[in-house]
């Protein structure tokens, strides 16, 4: 997908970290997650830069052909962005709490767009709006818009904001047609964002291909964080015409952390986009699929209150990260799960998913 988070995979085939491993990495540039999803399952692609939540919604079949899945490391912790329009803007909207207040006004319903109904975007922008007090479920629209196309749907006024990866809200603020509100990372400080994945029958019929693609973009990960020079250099590729096709100092800022909002002020990120930091990145957290878990279950695309822990333990390969995680000596926690404190101040910890699942008071009926 044409993103800032695609780095890993781009990064890795550009320098030359597949080759030293024995394999090579061509990416293919999608016009949509679904298009992604569909050609992974036909074959047509063997692994994929994939949203963390749309792993598991191949593997549980949620409006999607069911397949045994394998998420293999994550490639990035926060860096996505919430965007209202200039419209808002010009009605005298522009914080979180003004927006909140908008709706419940009633003038008129808004419309939100995120990019893949199980995918990450999708669920900051709900909860985020949730914690607004807002029921993303009925007090506002949502649609689904590739990342690609959402700066165009805001400049024709299609939709009111948008939760979507980066240069996409840079792209809005630089071409003023939009403003951003929130990141991600408000939502959840160093949450999961896009992993690397691919199918269990892939990884069962090719083992050492497996091993050897996650050891070339590891090191990836590892080399873009490394320096600023690094992430300059990133920024350069990825803003060429077969990737993501802008600017490079739309690319950079926010990679970087200091960014114009689209207001006239600017953004301070003490926690903008990571690839590594020393292996707290890539490591497969099992608390962290749990989490996308209780918030399918919350927002009703799971009827019933799966087995989380049996689930995420068959998708998020620990044993084949740490194998090769140790190979490259990169670090890896002693645990399975992690704490977090989220936007409404709930502390997510994986320890009891059903409760938690349970625990909000906007949610599907």
């Amino acid at each position: 997908m044409a993103l800032t988070d695609c780095a890993p995979v781009i990064m890795a085939s550009i320098l030359g970290f597949d080759r030293k491993y024995g394999v090579r990495i061509v990416p293919c540039r999608e016009a949509s997650w679904a298009s992604i999803r569909d050609k992974l399952l036909r074959g047509d692609l063997q692994l994929a830069d994939m949203l963390y939540g749309m792993v598991y919604g191949v593997h549980l079949g949620i409006s999607s052909p069911q397949r045994d899945m394998a998420l293999l490391m994550t490639l990035n912790r926060n860096g996505q962005g919430i965007t209202l329009s200039r419209r808002l803007a010009r009605e005298g909207v522009t914080t979180s709490a003004q927006l909140a207040a908008a709706v419940r006004a009633g003038a008129r319903r808004y419309t939100f767009a995120q990019t893949f109904p199980t995918g990450t975007h999708a669920l900051w922008l709900s909860y985020w709006l949730a914690s607004l007090g807002v029921d993303p479920l009925h007090d506002v629209r949502q649609i689904t818009v590739p990342p690609p196309q959402m700066v165009a749907s805001l400049r024709d006024g299609e939709i009111d904001g948008c939760c979507v990866g980066e240069p996409w809200n840079a792209v809005a603020a630089a071409d003023d047609v939009g403003f951003t509100v929130a990141t991600s990372q408000d939502v959840w400080p160093d949450h999961p964002e896009k992993v690397l994945g691919t199918t269990a029958d892939f990884v069962r019929a090719q083992p050492n291909t497996t091993r050897a693609a996650m050891a070339a973009i590891l090191d990836a990960c590892r080399w873009i964080d490394a320096s600023a020079s690094n992430r300059t250099a990133t920024a350069g590729t990825l803003a060429g015409a077969t990737c993501v096709d802008t600017q490079v100092g739309t690319i950079l800022p926010r990679l970087m952390g200091d960014y114009a909002d689209g207001l006239g002020g600017r953004r301070i990120d003490a926690r903008p986009m990571a690839f590594h930091a020393e292996g707290e990145v890539n490591f497969p957290w099992l608390s962290d699929g749990m989490w996308f878990l209780t918030q399918f279950r919350r927002w009703g695309l799971l009827r019933e209150d799966p087995d989380y822990a049996g689930v995420v333990r068959e998708v998020n390969r620990v044993a084949l990260y740490r194998e090769v995680a140790g190979a490259l000596g990169v670090p890896v926690p002693d645990t399975l799960t992690r704490s977090s404190t989220l936007i409404d101040g709930r502390v997510w910890d994986g320890s009891d998913p059903n409760r938690y699942a349970h625990g909000f008071d906007i949610a599907a009926g």
